[in-house]
């Protein structure tokens, strides 16, 4: 073989390289952008670019000695770096979560590993000043293989580490060669089966450094405070013998705020900040420091902050915070791993926009940049380091009860001392590469590889070597009950969607770790709807620090458009791969063009920066609560008001300076409105929360949350809906009463302008037509079916057991009289499906007025034996040219009882197709609850509706059996209908995909319920 088998070597994970350091880009002299514009240093040569390469079905098929110089690579492709060959045609991409895509064989990979060869020529100028060069690699999947003008320089693996290699013996001035050789697979690849798609490539930048004969190889700084003081030490390690360091430290105008100039003592910097000013997420004050020593300068930011526990809660600064934070995958449909810094900004500012204050690297270090904006913009986060072995619990196992699978979930790899010394690497090198990050304030060593030796050896190393942060591993839960562990070095207790009922136990216990959900909320598709409750309970205790979502982008592939311009995204199974795990990869509160998903608006509301806390109507005094932990209300936001009544406004402004009291961090105060309430109609006061100023990635005035209130006044019943269709009944004027025919089947009922058609063995209107226009193509029909959302992947099966999707009508017996003017209708009916029992027994009560207005009563009763229900209402099938829609209720996202705090009440139009959610695996989509009224109007005739108690609809273009059966959302195909649900109820949505079930309070669960409901047809000609 051409090379030696280093990917199968657990004692050999790199081979020449560097030790590891500090991430920082060297220069001549000071330079103050190097985030942004790294190749502006002059040490610093990036060769990314167009690279040779060649694709390898298997690392056996690699016969030629490619990294020769002139080697003839004219049967090669280009391609470019960084890149993953998978996006490029070679291989095929694989999704899969837990399973590992080969044999479980530690530390073998298949023998027909598949392999690229790469090969770059690059000019390389000396500079006399830093003679020495190294060669930096920021991310390679899985493995990879060095040579430069022919030599071996060496062999690293850890995809998403840095591996750095002294060329200075090898490199020339002039033409050079460089080769690499990237494996699919390695023993390390057992430690990355990380919750993704599977990518292979040199998928970072590739650059080389210019670097003195002698000076600063590596620097740690610390910080700490007193009094008015920040004490900051700085650890320095030499190439070589020790020479002077110049130290300079400038705040953020530029001014110098300390110096030292000198030998290190005992290699240690220390300078001393008079009145220093902290940083946090909601403030990131950065200093600068300058190093400069021999013929180099490196220049860095410098954030002063201090995280610390006490009596189980976590402090930053002194003060409680709490994260209320997403997880954070590298992931783009176009580019796969690789990000670019544009791409990160993109993800910042969205989360800036949607009030996410953390971030966790699930479950890898990203690119070191990521951490240099996230220090700049103002995030806290929670480092992981590149290590899950999630495959060793999906074993062959007689036994595969949960108790048995935990128990030898850790035994192959995270208990296993051959694993040692491959995480302990893993930790070092996210520490040491990222420890002078201000905004990392959490350790993670890994995710879901349970526990055992090898991470108490990691924890125990993380811990001594960096004090000052916090630790975290939840998978610590996971072990061998029959051995003891040590958890000393372990600071949190974390735990993945847990019931809030769990949450309130462990604080029950006075546990002393602070509670951290580093998942919940699982944003599935149509997701995730339990965002407020856990925010309830993150509030109740000062013990829960917060969590994180999970997870912040769908994960796919992009393929192109369909013919009429519709993006194709792919997800796992749609490659031909095995293992994979379908669309679980697309579980994110962004789509993967970063369009965001209502999910992430919910999210944003629920983490607004204040809330209401109560409000007295008569003496107009809101009281607020400031949700921030270090900024005043004042300083941040400018609060505007909306007063509506029926969905008009009445009144709006917004608060002067002087109107708005002083609100410390977490303090409450109260202010005074000026505004009337009307009389009549359904009103509501909205609170607005808008950014004061321009901030790095917001611009003043963007609205960061609001809160609502209902108002009273003298109409006590408060219904819009009644009363405009009140309005519009009496411009009917009289009509002659309705006649009636019947035969076996049918009741014909003909009034002056309309004539409807019911079916008695149904219990459901087939027909319905109004000034000779047809109201219903199809018969109406009792609802129960939703299309299964992704949360709903549990439930759906007891669903379908159920035969929800395939339910029908029968009608029993049927009366019909016609008195005062008016058919009255009464039907005793069921809904059932083949095979199972009657679902439901339904007296439906049908009266028809001379204008031709419905009012429908249904008394439900269900058969306890059955689950939940996913909806409960009505199905009309109306003309595709009724495609406008007018309702009032909550708005103008979609919503659901869970998942409507993005939502406010008011009077919204739309048509029908922009209604529709487009989720990338089709479902449930689109609802929108609390409504008086809904009017779908279009082709000369309107149907409205309304009803004295609160209900749902969807209007939707896509019938469910359409959006339950199709797997991507471009397959998709309109019914030739507009189909409206009108819904006493749905389940709710909840996050079952990955969390705990959907709460009791939120399911269709009732045994007998009512729901009653007018529909009122109007000729708009008529109007």
């Amino acid at each position: 073989m051409i090379v030696p088998k280093h990917y199968e070597n657990l004692h050999l994970l790199h081979e020449n390289t560097m030790p590891n350091r500090a991430y920082y880009i060297p220069a001549s002299q000071a330079q103050f952008d190097l985030v942004e514009h790294r190749e502006n240093s002059d040490r610093f040569k990036l060769l990314n670019g167009t690279w040779k390469f060649r694709y390898f079905d298997s690392i056996y098929d690699v016969k030629e000695e490619f990294f020769q110089e002139g080697y003839d690579t004219g049967n090669y492709d280009d391609i470019p770096v960084p890149g993953c060959f998978q996006n490029y045609g070679y291989d095929r991409h694989q999704y899969t979560n837990v399973r590992y895509p080969f044999p479980m064989d530690p530390p073998y990979v298949p023998a027909e590993n598949p392999c690229g060869t790469y090969v770059r020529h690059f000019v390389y100028e000396r500079d006399e000043n830093a003679p020495r060069a190294y060669l930096n690699f920021e991310g390679v999947d899985s493995c990879f293989y060095v040579w430069l003008n022919g030599s071996y320089v060496g062999y690293s693996q850890v995809s998403h580490a840095t591996s750095e290699f002294d060329v200075t013996g090898l490199i020339r001035e002039g033409e050079n060669t460089l080769a690499v050789l990237v494996l699919k697979w390695c023993d390390g690849s057992y430690l990355e089966d990380q919750d993704k798609f599977r990518m292979t490539g040199i998928f970072r930048d590739v650059y080389l450094l210019k670097r003195p004969e002698e000076g600063i190889f590596d620097y740690f700084f610390t910080t700490s405070r007193e009094e008015n003081q920040a004490h900051i030490q700085a650890v320095i390690t030499f190439f070589g013998k020790e020479i002077p360091v110049k130290a300079l430290v400038y705040d953020s105008n530029g001014k110098l705020a300390a110096s030292q100039e000198g030998f290190p003592q005992d290699g240690r910097l220390h300078l001393t900040i008079e009145n220093p000013v902290l940083w946090n997420a909601e403030q990131p004050y950065l200093y600068t420091l300058v190093l400069e020593c021999g013929n180099e300068v490196i220049v860095d930011c410098l954030g002063i902050r201090e995280i610390t526990i006490r009596d189980g809660v976590v402090y930053l600064n002194g003060e409680k915070i709490k994260f209320h934070g997403v997880n954070r995958h590298d992931s783009d449909p176009v580019t796969g791993f690789v990000i670019s810094l544009e791409q990160m900004k993109k993800d910042l500012r969205l989360m800036k926009e949607h009030n996410v204050n953390a971030i966790r690297t699930s479950h890898y270090p990203n690119r070191p940049q990521f951490y240099q904006l996230c220090d700049e913009y103002g995030f806290y986060v929670i480092d992981e380091a590149d290590n899950e072995s999630h495959g060793t619990n999906s074993v062959y196992m007689d036994d595969n009860s949960t108790e048995a699978v935990h128990e030898r979930w850790n035994r192959a790899i995270a208990d296993n001392p051959e694993f040692t010394q491959a995480t302990v690497d893993r930790a070092k090198l996210l520490v040491e590469r990222d420890k002078n990050r201000p905004s990392v304030v959490i350790w993670s060593m890994g995710n879901e590889c349970a526990y055992g030796c090898t991470f108490e050896a990691a924890l125990a190393w993380t811990k001594a070597f960096d004090p000052s942060r916090l630790t975290h591993y939840e998978a610590a839960r996971y072990r061998d009950r029959n051995k003891t562990y040590d958890f000393s070095n372990l600071d949190l207790y974390s735990r993945m969607y847990p019931k809030l009922e769990e949450i309130h136990e462990y604080i029950g216990r006075n546990a002393r770790k602070p509670f951290i959900l580093c998942e919940y909320s699982h944003a599935m598709g149509n997701g995730p709807g339990d965002l407020e409750d856990y925010f309830k309970v993150f509030d109740q205790y000062d013990q829960v620090c917060g969590g994180f979502v999970w997870e912040w982008c769908d994960h796919a592939i992009y393929q192109g458009r369909t013919l009429d311009g519709k993006p194709m995204y792919l997800y796992g199974g749609d490659h031909g791969e095995y293992p994979h795990d379908g669309n679980f990869c697309m579980d994110g509160l962004v789509y993967p063009d970063r369009r965001p998903h209502t999910g992430l608006m919910e999210f944003k509301n629920v983490y607004r920066p204040a809330r209401l806390v109560s409000f007295d109507q008569e003496k107009k005094e809101l009281v607020l609560q400031n949700r921030m932990d270090f900024t005043g209300l004042k300083d941040y936001a400018v609060i505007g008001y909306e007063v509506t009544c029926d969905g008009e406004f009445t009144e709006k402004g917004i608060l002067g300076e002087g109107d708005l009291p002083e609100i410390r961090p977490h303090g409450i105060e109260s202010l005074t409105l000026d505004f009337e309430v009307p009389k009549k109609g359904k009103c509501y006061l909205k609170i607005q929360y808008l950014l004061k100023q321009n901030t790095a990635l917001l611009k003043a005035g963007s609205l960061l949350g609001f809160d609502e209130i209902l108002l009273k006044n003298e109409d006590m019943r408060n219904q819009t809906g009644v009363f405009l269709l009140k309005e519009r009944e009496t411009k009917e004027g009289e009509r002659a009463c309705p006649t009636v025919r019947e035969d076996d089947r049918y009741l014909f009922i003909d009034g002056t302008n309309f004539a409807y058609t019911y079916n008695k063995l149904t219990g459901c209107f087939e027909g319905m037509v109004l000034e000779n226009k047809i109201l219903l193509e199809r018969p109406m029909e009792y609802n129960i079916w939703r299309a299964p959302t992704d949360n709903d992947r549990y439930i759906k099966n007891k669903w379908m057991e159920a035969h929800y999707d395939r339910a029908i009508s029968r009608a029993y017996e049927t009366s019909c009289e016609v008195k005062d003017g008016q058919v009255k209708i009464s039907t005793v009916l069921s809904v059932t499906a083949a095979v199972v029992q009657k679902i439901l027994m339904i007296k439906a009560v049908w009266t028809i007025g001379k204008d031709g207005i419905l009012d429908g009563r249904l008394h439900v009763k269900r058969d306890m034996e059955f689950p939940e229900l996913p909806r409960f209402g009505l199905r009309l099938f109306l003309p595709k040219t009724m495609d406008q829609v007018t309702y009032y209720g909550l708005g103008p996202v979609e919503n659901y009882m869970d998942k409507r705090r993005a939502s406010y009440h008011g009077l919204f139009t739309s048509g029908v197709k922009e209604m529709h959610e487009d989720y990338l695996r089709p479902q449930e989509n689109g609802s929108r609850s609390d409504c008086d009224f809904v009017t779908i109007n279009g082709g000369g005739v309107s149907l409205s509706a309304v009803s004295q108690q609160a209900f749902s609809f969807n209007a939707s273009v896509y019938t469910q059996e359409e959006l339950t059966e199709k797997a991507h959302n471009f397959e998709l195909a309109p019914s030739g209908f507009t189909v409206l649900c009108l819904d006493y109820r749905q389940d709710g949505i909840g996050s079952a995909s990955c969390g705990p079930e959907l709460r009791k309070e939120y399911r269709l669960d009732d045994e007998e319920f009512v729901f009653e409901v007018r529909l009122v047809p109007v000729a708009l000609s008529h109007m």
